[in-house]
């Protein structure tokens, strides 16, 4: 399940956000050691997301079947975070934008990083919609919806680390409209994805299956 979390992680990290372009810059222009000073943070502050959005997920999920709410929260929330990226394709936004601050402060890109990535509550909001949909598409129970999320930290980690040596060596190869067409294309995935979602909940059966 680790597996599947690493994979699904790694698909939603092509969504090129601030905190990606923030770690790349951190690495062309300081190198790869200060960016992986980011990636900790980043990693840290993502850590702490989940472990709360598994709680409120389980929460929701705590009567004998998933519920309505577990459906509503999963496809809503990816639906409002597929249309924002594509919204990003023609420079607008459907959600507030959290500023990146020009580095000031004495906690070095440690500090930095964990503060851009906590000071988003709606990443909570992203996780608990990411996790109530991978619970009913895949019936999860709490144990492995736990192993799903470490797969997604995990994928945090090696997809920014990544970012960190690319930046690092050739600072030209993201431009932004790179950028822009990623989004947009990881939106059109969340839609689909929401959409799924939508149908299992239409035509889920009246009784759980074992």
């Amino acid at each position: 399940m680790i597996l599947r979390g690493l994979k699904w992680g790694l698909l939603l990290q092509l969504a090129v956000g601030p905190v990606c372009l923030f770690i790349f810059r951190a690495a062309s222009l300081q190198g790869f050691g200060a960016a992986e000073a980011g990636v900790a943070g980043v990693s840290l502050a993502d850590g702490l997301f989940i472990l709360a959005a598994l709680r409120g997920v389980g929460m929701l999920s705590a009567g004998r079947k998933p519920g309505s709410a577990l459906y509503l929260v999963g496809a809503g929330t990816l639906i409002l975070f597929g249309l924002n990226m594509i919204a990003g394709m023609f420079e607008f936004s459907l959600l507030p934008a959290i500023p990146i601050a020009e580095g000031s402060g004495s906690g070095g890109m440690f500090i930095r990083a964990f503060l851009l990535t906590a000071s988003n509550p709606l990443t909570l909001l992203f996780w608990t919609g990411i996790f109530s949909a991978k619970m009913i598409e895949l019936k999860l129970r709490s144990g492995e919806l736990l192993q799903f999320g470490i797969g997604c930290l995990l994928a945090t980690v090696l997809f920014l680390t990544g970012v960190s040596l690319l930046g690092h060596l050739a600072h030209p190869l993201v431009t932004p409209m790179t950028a822009k067409w990623l989004n947009f294309l990881t939106g059109i995935l969340f839609l689909y994805f929401a959409f799924r979602l939508v149908v299992k909940w239409i035509f889920r059966p009246a009784e759980p299956t074992a």
